[in-house]
């Protein structure tokens, strides 16, 4: 009787809500209890899993969802009042509805006001076209801007997900970084002066207006995929291993992993497959939140990459280096050890290209936390401990440039006080987490297997080379 009334208030809250609002707060969130029978029941319903938490299951339920509940006889209890953005303190009024969070308008007009203050180190080029029209940008910081120099290059990519507004935020910043230090910190003007830096800030600007404007959860692009649902996960659309299986992504349309109807469908993903066949890149980041981890492949199988020992050494030095900072612990792993992932950038560049590649997974911890919201007052700390990550792999390009690849050495770049001892709450962090939000399925268990010295090949020339004074892309 009483889950007949709790849905019959839901169903009426949902049915009374006006118009313009109703795409925002048409989905809650509720918990169910963990049991075998529900799982497979919930498996069927393509529900957007949050987070699993004291033997309950966290997931976000639409006004058609509730019918499947009811149905299905799931038990659930309401929790959104529970969560984020309700307990979220309000966003500053000088930056509309996303505060001192960036919309694509503001980060095109940041990048070209660094284009016009430091015209000699910063440029900034158009690589794409979203859905909607809107520009994809790559703003490059490298000594001689306008040449196409033989240097090392490295790439950093953010928000392939819409709701994940800080990972917009750390890319940008490292851009203004970088420009703002260059010929007044030598460690930055030294590797400026030796490498390409390229970052797309924004490579979903569709998803993001439209978790700004109208539903701050949504995940995908703004794909119609002409049934009634919309979006496409770009982070499962890139070519390698794409739909390798029904776990890591989903051919269900209304899934918010679902992989497009073809690897690379989206204007989005082809923007940075045509960029990479015109460069050379060394190293690549993609960063997204939430969970606070460092992830490498493979993310499509439990099985580690030959070059195992190198991915992860960098993987444990840029998590030292975060910790260094403000004391907040990035757990360093191979992704499938959180939950398998398919057609997805980390696999595809390091499959296809070679690369160390890695999927950074900003703050805040868990779901209780925030989850996909960040404080305001946060966004300055969580750049500020990714910063010495993001030099170091810099620099450790910088080094491996032009030679054989090798497990990396401690830089003259980095201060003696940011190098940790080995931190034994990392593997008590790996071994309590479980989180579901972007899976399919539980997390993988992994079985210890045992350190292999392996030598890393270098990678392949990219379908391009290069030459000096070339023009840099044409726009696609």
């Amino acid at each position: 009787m009483t889950k007949k009334i709790i849905f019959l208030i839901v169903t009426l809250s949902l049915v009374l809500i006006p118009l313009k609002a109703q795409d925002y707060l048409i989905k809650e969130i509720v918990s169910v209890e963990k049991n075998r029978k529900t799982i497979k029941k919930l498996q069927e319903m393509s529900l957007d899993f949050l987070m699993e938490r004291n033997n309950r299951i966290y997931i976000m339920v639409g006004y058609n969802d509730f019918f499947k509940l009811y149905e299905e006889n799931i038990p659930y209890t309401l929790e959104t009042y529970n969560f984020y953005p309700f307990k979220q303190k309000k966003l500053s009024p000088q930056g509309g509805v996303n505060g001192a969070f960036h919309s694509y308008r503001e980060v095109e007009q940041e990048l070209l006001n660094l284009e016009n203050t430091y015209p000699e180190i910063a440029s900034v080029l158009k690589i794409g076209e979203s859905l909607e029209g809107r520009n994809i940008y790559a703003l490059k910081i490298s000594d001689h801007v306008h040449l196409d120099e033989n240097e090392a290059e490295v790439l950093f990519i953010g928000c392939h997900h819409a709701r994940e507004w800080i990972s917009v935020e750390v890319p940008l910043m490292l851009g203004k970084y970088l420009a703002e230090n260059y010929g007044n910190n030598s460690e930055v003007t030294d590797i400026v002066d030796q490498s390409e830096i390229w970052i797309v800030p924004l490579l979903n600007p569709d998803g993001l207006y439209y978790s700004i404007h109208f539903y701050r959860y949504w995940r995908k692009n703004r794909r119609d995929n002409r049934d009634g649902t919309y979006g496409v996960d770009l982070n499962r659309n890139y070519g390698y291993k794409w739909g390798y299986d029904n776990s890591g992504s989903s051919p269900n349309t209304a899934s918010n992993v679902f992989r497009g109807m073809t690897a690379f469908s989206e204007p989005e993903s082809q923007a940075i497959r045509d960029f990479y066949a015109s460069r050379n890149f060394q190293a690549m980041i993609t960063y997204h939140n939430y969970s606070q981890l460092i992830l490498y492949p493979w993310g499509y199988t439990e099985e580690l990459t030959e070059q195992n020992d190198l991915l992860s050494q960098i993987a444990s030095d840029m998590s030292g280096l975060i910790e260094s900072v403000n004391g907040r612990i990035y757990v360093d792993e191979p992704a499938s050890s959180l939950y398998l992932t398919n057609g997805d950038t980390t696999d595809w560049s390091f499959g296809v290209y070679g690369i160390p590649s890695f999927t950074i997974e900003l703050p805040p911890e868990g779901w209780e936390y925030g989850g996909f919201f960040n404080a305001e007052e946060d966004i300055q700390p969580i750049f500020n401990e990714n910063l010495p990550a993001a030099l170091y792999l810099i620099d450790w390009s910088v080094q491996n440039f032009g030679s054989s690849l090798r497990i990396p050495e401690r830089r003259r770049m980095i201060p003696e006080k940011w190098i940790l001892k080995p931190n034994h709450r990392k593997k008590q962090l790996k071994q309590g987490r479980r989180i579901i939000r972007d899976s399919q399925h539980k997390p993988v268990k992994r079985e210890k297997i045992k350190d292999s010295k392996v030598k890393f090949n270098p990678p392949a020339q990219s379908p391009k080379s290069k030459t000096k004074n070339r023009k840099e892309i044409k726009k696609s």
